[in-house]
């Protein structure tokens, strides 16, 4: 076999058993299927196809074969494809047959402990006194938005509640078994060795940039506590009353601006004026929340975007979000989840490198790189040029300058706030995988939650608590949520040098292009910090992020100020084509397509959600 057919064989090999772990993982987290053996048998043949060690060998050996060929393009191709796998296989390889069985039980473990918290019911006391189920989005709505104090006060013990629940229900057993699996590896802990899985760095060199970071934001976010007690009193820093104490109100303002029901059209009209281009993806969208679908909004990409021997391979993306329609908060809530995973799904279509391995979400793609492309796009929907133009009421209003200039006086006091509540993760997960397998017991774990929320957030407890993020279960998501504030670092970087560069961002049709061809065609052939200097042309760096969380509320004003007066010299840009292949589901039924136009889509979501939810 020449080296150009293995590659292609391996391109085949994975894509057909990626496919069948990528739908049973679709189906099951969707609520739509039970077969939760079906999942873990696909899952576990995707991590034997990564993990086994022979695949380094036999990688290298027609890397060695291909080298020795006369130069071509053939040859370039094939050495490019091949050395994507070689970084792949060896972010995943697992040389002993105890590392190997040890992912096997964690695979199982994990799948059993997923389907038993799948049927863990969570309640809060509703508006109206009486008792009523909460999955995560809906508490968390609740406890950001409700005006009624025990309607957020029962929210968020039902979020410590969870906790418990977990603690005593696999939880630690969990932690475990991440160690031990880890330490077969060499690791000193499960979260030393994620760290240099996903961010290919070490646990120290991250916590330069984090501690480096956690002393810029300190005394702004402090200064933001004491003046929010001076001017509320000591109980509006209490979990359940916290960000409702600073931004309830704001938000409310907003929400007849932005309906959940004109989500998918700000969507599909924002990024068609940026002229991003799906090439020709197919899009499935899962948007409203129902009993038994996993609780958090993602993206994963069943067929990730490659060139196969020169003929284009468009992706298939799926994403959701936990939509609520007729809650307080939902449009803007549900428009951010499209905005953040439609950013993934961008990102996902577009890598133009010859071998699937390039444009997947897990290892050697790092999160920070992955997750700086979701946010790039979600941080547009807090700029006043677009609040301007895309939150309007229902007859065509746009939202007025007091609802901006309210949420920004609401809101830039605690930026700080809002990327510390990242940056805690981090510093729990750290210690918690340094305890001892004697030390991990309930009442060790939850003392741990609640003293670094303290001194990373200043907070008794956190309006999340710690253990209720969903993220610190998942196999692939554990130990990985730094990528997130890495990920906005870069974001506020990009931002900065885009809006240097072309003027303004809302709306602008030369970011699409820019992006695509600086941030996502490489895929993960090119490193996260490799990334911002092909385009910026400066290294990664924090200062951008943290200078912004350091603005005051005038600042802040000031600069959004600019942006709407801008608007009157500027003209609109087209809506171009999305280029991808659009339909809404709602688990087992069909709400909506662009079959035939993207409007139509739209129109037949925006009906089912009026006539369904009201709103």
């Amino acid at each position: 076999m020449t080296a150009t057919a293995y590659l292609n064989s391996l391109n085949e090999r994975y894509l057909s058993i990626h496919r069948a772990k990528e739908d049973f993982f679709w189906d099951t987290y969707m609520g739509i299927s039970d077969d939760h053996d079906g999942s873990t048998k696909a899952e576990t043949a995707w991590n034997a196809f990564l993990s086994a060690s022979s695949q380094i060998s036999d990688v290298k050996t027609q890397i060695e074969i291909a080298e020795s060929l006369e130069e071509s393009d053939e040859k370039t191709q094939t050495l490019i494809g091949l050395k994507g796998w070689l970084a792949t296989f060896q972010a995943h390889a697992l040389e002993s047959e105890e590392a190997q069985q040890l992912k096997a039980e964690l695979i199982q473990f994990e799948a059993n402990l997923f389907a038993k918290k799948q049927q863990y019911v969570m309640t809060y006391i509703g508006e109206d006194g009486e008792k009523a189920e909460g999955s995560l989005p809906v508490l968390s709505s609740n406890i950001r938005t409700s005006a009624n104090e025990q309607v957020r006060q029962s929210s968020h013990q039902a979020l410590l509640d969870l906790e418990q629940w977990l603690l005593q229900n696999g939880f630690l057993a969990l932690v475990k078994l991440r160690n031990k699996f880890a330490k077969s590896l060499g690791y000193n802990s499960f979260f030393d060795y994620s760290i240099v899985k996903t961010e290919q760095m070490t646990t120290a060199e991250l916590f330069t940039i984090l501690d480096d970071f956690e002393t810029r934001t300190k005394d702004s976010h402090q200064n933001s506590l004491n003046n929010l007690i001076d001017s509320l009193g000591p109980q509006s820093v209490q979990g359940h009353n916290f960000v409702y104490s600073f931004s309830g109100d704001a938000m409310r303002d907003l929400d007849p601006f932005v309906p959940f029901s004109q989500s998918l059209r700000r969507w599909v009209e924002s990024f068609g004026r940026l002229n991003i281009d799906y090439s020709g993806a197919e899009l499935t969208l899962d948007l409203l929340d129902r009993k038994g679908k996993y609780q958090n909004g993602f993206c994963h990409g069943p067929v990730p975007s490659f060139y196969d021997q020169g003929n284009w391979v468009s992706a298939k993306v799926n994403f959701t979000s936990n939509a609520k329609p007729d809650q307080i908060g939902s449009g803007y809530d549900g428009i951010n989840t499209l905005f953040h995973e439609g950013g993934h799904a961008a990102h996902f279509s577009n890598v133009k490198m010859n071998a699937p391995c390039f444009a997947q979400e897990f290892a050697p793609t790092s999160m920070a790189y992955a997750e700086t492309q979701s946010m790039f796009c979600d941080s547009l929907l807090g700029d006043a040029d677009w609040l301007k133009q895309y939150a309007l009421d229902a007859e065509g209003n746009a939202v007025p300058d007091k609802v901006i200039k309210a949420i920004i006086d609401s809101k830039q006091p605690f930026m700080a706030y809002g990327e510390r509540s990242i940056l805690v993760v981090p510093y729990f997960e750290r210690a918690l995988y340094q305890l001892s397998d004697e030390e991990l017991n309930a009442e060790t774990v939850t003392k741990l939650a609640r003293e670094m929320e303290k001194k990373i957030l200043g907070l008794d407890a956190s309006p999340r608590p710690l253990m209720a993020i969903p993220h610190l279960l998942s196999d692939e998501a554990s130990c990985a949520y730094q990528g997130y504030l890495l990920a906005h670092m870069a974001v506020y970087q990009t931002r900065a040098y885009l809006t240097e560069e072309l003027g303004y961002l809302t709306d602008n049709p030369e970011i699409g292009p820019l992006l695509a061809k600086y941030y996502w065609n490489g895929g993960n052939s090119v490193n996260h910090n490799g990334t911002i200097v092909n385009l910026t042309g400066e290294g990664f760096n924090a200062k951008y992020l943290a200078d912004e969380c350091n603005l005051s509320s005038a600042q802040a004003w000031e600069i959004e100020q600019k942006k709407i007066s801008a608007l009157e010299s500027r003209t609109r840009a087209e809506v171009a084509s999305l280029n991808a292949t659009i339909n809404i589901i709602d688990g087992a039924n069909k709400l909506a397509n662009n079959a035939q136009s993207d409007n139509d889509m739209c129109n037949e979501f925006e009906q089912f959600i009026v006539s369904t939810y009201g709103r």
